[in-house]
């Protein structure tokens, strides 16, 4: 049977260990949001005051600390995006509002650029927030097409594209020039209207796979 001093040592493990992933949670998000998902697991330890070893047998992996602090953020965001765009009275408008604001989001938060490239597939509560942002994005991409405003060609995968290249050129130029992403952005939008689609794209959209692949090259994952 267990003895009082059992019981009282079990209980102060638990608060100790539920005190360090309280720090742990704390400082990873800080540090994802302030340079995204790669950030050195020992630089989280170390910010949050405890050994390398606590974070792993606390957490076990990068995906599973990702999974804990950043999936339910992401997810508030994203959604709240889409929801919105999806309930512009005008397709076109809510296609532009979603892409402007997810750029703006990937450029002012490093951690929520690297949820969208889906580089992190053993995180599985991010992986299923991903696909959910691409259903989303697929309806909002499809209203405009119908509605005749967006050119036809343009797909889903096209979009995933965008995101990853604009997310790079906000990371590179948080520094010297924040804002250039957003004149990027700006051109890519005119190119997208129907009315400019004036010349046959001269090879097909990409497979998910490829996709997969290319996102990964860009941000140096294998």
């Amino acid at each position: 049977m267990e003895s009082a001093s059992q019981y009282q040592e079990e209980q102060r493990m638990r608060a100790d260990a539920e005190r360090n992933a309280g720090k742990l949670r704390a400082a990873a998000a800080e540090l994802f949001q302030e340079r995204g998902l790669q950030v050195p697991l020992k630089e989280i330890a170390r910010r949050a005051g405890v050994s390398h070893g606590t974070l792993y047998n606390l957490f076990g992996s990068r995906e599973a600390l990702i999974d804990e602090v950043v999936a339910d953020l992401a997810a508030d965001r994203l959604n709240e995006v889409a929801e919105h765009a999806l309930a512009c009275a005008d397709a076109w408008e809510g296609f532009v509002y979603y892409i402007e604001k997810v750029c703006e989001l990937q450029a002012t938060d490093p951690a929520l650029a690297d949820v969208l490239s889906g580089r992190y597939p053993g995180a599985e509560r991010l992986m299923a927030l991903c696909a959910r942002a691409s259903d989303a994005a697929t309806r909002i991409i499809e209203r405009a097409r119908q509605a005749g405003t967006l050119r036809p060609d343009f797909t889903g995968e096209d979009l995933a594209l965008t995101f990853g290249a604009i997310a790079l050129l906000a990371r590179a130029g948080a520094d010297a020039a924040p804002d250039a992403w957003r004149r990027s952005v700006t051109f890519l939008l005119d190119g997208l209207r129907a009315e400019a689609a004036h010349h046959p794209l001269p090879v097909g959209a990409l497979a998910p796979q490829q996709v997969f692949e290319v996102l990964g090259r860009l941000t140096g994952t294998p």
